[in-house]
């Protein structure tokens, strides 16, 4: 014996239209709405994923073609192992390893230049849950990241979550300009690399 109940069936209405996502972000985003309404979701949005051993001009086009500035590279299991963003694939670190390696930029692999675990910074849920779009916003002006990853405490703990200064700037209206702090380890490297 079933618990489960019938669902009445109906006729369909003529002029019917396909419905699209409704927008899980109000119109006329301000500073002082909830960040979530922000954040790109990973829950509800496939991550943009590239693997540590591919080369650094796949990683371009992979980022040209899906329209983001930051990839996250995974092993094959999903694990990630660290991030790659536009800058980095841009700036002098690429050079200075494809001569250490003797290579060409382009066939770099993307764990050569790649962000490792080790070194990402993450936000946490429980406190973007209650955080507002400003303070999302003051926290990467103030760290001086394009970027900042969300993550869920769990077994295993999961990035759930991507706040981008860009996308940010875009919702709201206006350009989300960084602090003059270093932006990529690149750009930290050459400031050491000067004094």
């Amino acid at each position: 014996m079933s618990s489960y109940r019938t669902l009445r069936l109906h006729s369909l209405p003529a002029h019917s239209h396909v419905g699209e996502p409704e927008s899980q972000r109000p119109e006329g985003i301000t500073m002082d709405q909830p960040a979530p309404y922000a954040m790109t979701d990973l829950r509800r949005v496939a991550a943009v994923a590239i693997h540590p051993d591919a080369t650094l001009e796949a990683a371009q086009q992979r980022m040209v073609h899906a329209r983001v500035r930051m990839l996250l590279v995974t092993d094959s299991g999903g694990e990630l192992l660290g991030l790659v963003t536009a800058r980095d694939l841009m700036g002098e670190t690429p050079i200075r390893v494809a001569v250490e390696d003797g290579v060409a930029r382009d066939q770099l692999a993307v764990r050569r230049v790649m962000v490792p675990r080790e070194r990402i910074q993450v936000l946490d849920w429980s406190d973007v849950q209650h955080a507002s779009i400003g303070d999302v916003v003051h926290t990467l002006r103030e760290s001086g990241r394009q970027h900042a990853l969300v993550l869920e405490q769990g077994k295993p703990p999961r990035v759930c979550g991507i706040f981008s200064a860009t996308h940010i700037g875009r919702l709201l209206g206006v350009a989300i300009e960084a602090s003059d702090k270093p932006q990529s380890f690149a750009e930290v490297e050459h400031l050491l690399a000067a004094t």
